[in-house]
């Protein structure tokens, strides 16, 4: 069986026990408090040197890294992955733009304010990742107010990589109001087969 190290609080997470929820396959999940250094122990390190989660460990023994990767891999000959060469380097595209100028934007502003101290957070360094969330955001509702998902007219793991993040953004203290794309597409994807929240520690 699959083995998903995991942490209920992390949208990267998220990400894969969403596709692996639409594609019912059972898997094993173990949760891991990041806040308490849990994936910096030795015996996680042996596995993921770069002691971070999302890591997926298949029956033979072999791991994967890196959320995105993960997606990749288990979306293989899914209808998640479309066939078309260059409808896939789309996809892909679009994963890249997710951890490069959405990710540490959106997800960072929402881990300071919904999992640190307020004390913690310098209010000028979250200012600057609330302006690059949105953004991110704006290139996000181009796509979106004119489109049902990100890639041709399916469903696929461009769009399970950008809702992990973008459908908790009111944690980052973002409002999504002026974005009325963005918000049909969020309800386009809660209504996906096989949808789980982002909080659910049930998979049975």
């Amino acid at each position: 069986m699959l083995v998903l190290h995991d942490n209920l609080g992390s949208g990267n997470a998220y990400k894969v026990r969403l596709l692996l929820a639409h594609l019912g396959q059972p898997f094993q999940r173990i949760e891991y408090d990041v806040t308490k250094a849990e994936t910096r122990t030795a015996e996680f390190l042996a596995l993921n040197p770069d002691g971070r989660i999302p890591l997926l460990q298949i029956p033979d023994g072999r791991v994967l890294a890196q959320s995105n990767a993960i997606l990749f891999y288990l979306a293989q000959d899914s209808r998640y992955l479309p066939n078309d060469n260059f409808a896939q380097a789309e996809v892909l595209q679009w994963m890249f733009f997710e951890q490069y100028s959405h990710e540490p934007n959106i997800a960072v502003a929402r881990y300071w304010l919904h999992f640190l101290d307020p004390s913690q957070v310098q209010q000028a360094s979250l200012e600057e990742k609330w302006q690059k969330g949105y953004q991110a955001l704006d290139v996000m509702e181009k796509r979106l107010g004119a489109a049902d998902f990100l890639v041709g007219d399916d469903y696929s793991i461009a769009d399970i990589a950008l809702y992990a993040y973008t459908h908790v953004a009111d944690e980052a203290e973002m409002d999504l109001g002026p974005y009325p794309g963005i918000r049909r597409w969020l309800d386009r994807v809660a209504e996906q087969p096989g949808h789980v929240l982002i909080t659910q520690d049930d998979f049975t």
